[in-house]
């Protein structure tokens, strides 16, 4: 009991500081345009998180093997909690450098808590229910997400900018009480591994890379939507709110899919169910590109939620699962710098398609881009298929 009470603390703690990050989804892009920035200069301040987010992660994986791991969790939500005041001084003053330097702050929030939340996690799940206890907590991101973005587009139009920016530092505030908590009570159940020397080449294991190069191109292809399809909305005068939604549908869909998808991975190995999500996410990609305007653009929603749910536990699960508990944190730093440098590439890459294009030319190209993910997903299978001969 006492160690699912220090998962669920964990869970909290993870729920606040994706909750910070998320309310700020659906305004990043809409706010920028308001200074009047150019498409490309949008994905470019965009990408400056997932940037220091992704340099940022091996040290955070570093402080995790070294025995601190709940000091990053802590050290996280407050650097969001700063990011969320730069954010409100940027709002207010106007300034485009105030505001690039926040995300600067809350892109390294993310590379020191991300990869002890991770390791954390995997760390304390009970025997045999790894892929389940990284469901449940992917249950707290899509929480993040179903609450998030709707907050914050909301706020935005009815009390401003500032008002939603204001909510980052609050919930980041939230979530490091609860890492505090967690720090106290679970402290001991991973100190004894903090000084034992960790072997990196373990980090080449072929499920590993294989994880990683899917999780790249599924960022990529997903860092399309969640920057470009606001702008889109800016520049047609819709509400802010409109993005809010959406993002809402793709977190309840996910969230309900996130413990199916974990145990699923822990039953019949990862691969058929990321194959699944990916799958589901592809179809929602292509329904994008169909019905792009509200009320229809919703139904894209729901399978890319539902795809994102499935897939990701048991990508996490396939990456981490069979890593040493010696090198787990650096694992999950390595693994989830894919994710940005995913993200990264695809809003600076897709930023150039939209200057060419318009923002509605980036969507055509994200099935594409996700299609890559299948071949990255079985190489391993058919290169060893093809050695065997």
């Amino acid at each position: 009991m006492a160690s699912m009470r220090n998962v669920w603390l964990l869970n909290f703690s993870t729920f606040f500081f994706f909750l910070g990050i998320s309310v700020v989804t659906p305004v990043v892009s809409p706010f920028l345009v308001s200074l009047h920035a150019e498409p490309f200069l949008v994905g470019l301040v965009a990408g400056i998180t997932s940037f220091l987010s992704l340099v940022s992660k091996p040290i955070g994986g570093a402080v995790g093997d070294r025995g601190y791991r709940f000091q990053a969790l802590v050290g996280g939500n407050l650097l969001g909690f700063l990011a969320g005041i730069l954010y409100v001084i940027s709002a207010l003053g106007a300034n485009v450098y105030i505001f690039a330097f926040a995300r600067a702050i809350h892109g390294f929030s993310m590379g020191l808590f991300f990869p002890s939340s991770l390791s954390t996690a995997v760390d304390l799940a009970p025997e045999g229910r790894v892929g389940e206890t990284l469901g449940w907590r992917g249950m707290m991101f899509s929480l993040g997400n179903i609450v998030g973005p709707a907050m914050g587009g909301y706020a935005s139009d009815v009390v401003g900018f500032s008002g939603a920016f204001a909510m980052t530092a609050i919930f980041s505030a939230v979530g490091a009480f609860f890492a505090l908590i967690a720090w106290r009570d679970a402290g001991e159940v991973l100190k004894s591994k903090e000084h034992e020397r960790a072997s990196y080449r373990e980090l080449l294991r072929v499920s590993f890379v294989s994880a990683s190069l899917t999780l790249f191109l599924f960022s990529m292809s997903y860092a399309g939507v969640t920057t470009y399809l606001p702008a889109l909305y800016k520049s047609l005068s819709l509400p802010q709110s409109l993005f809010g939604y959406y993002m809402m549908v793709v977190g309840l869909f996910s969230f309900m899919t996130r413990v199916i998808g974990g145990k699923s991975a822990d039953k019949s190995g990862p691969v058929p169910i990321i194959t699944l999500g990916l799958g589901l996410l592809l179809l929602g990609y292509i329904l994008l590109n169909i019905f792009t305007l509200p009320p229809k653009v919703y139904l894209s929603a729901s399978f890319i939620g539902a795809g994102f749910g499935l897939a990701v536990p048991a990508m996490q699960l396939m990456a981490l699962g069979n890593l040493p508990r010696r090198i787990r944190t650096m694992g999950s730093g390595i693994y989830t710098m894919f994710f940005d440098l995913g993200t990264l590439a695809g809003q600076v890459s897709l930023g150039y398609v939209a200057q060419l294009r318009g923002y509605a030319g980036v969507f055509p190209l994200l099935p594409v881009i996700l299609g890559v993910g299948f071949i990255t997903l079985y190489w391993p299978v058919i290169w060893g298929r093809l050695n065997a001969r």
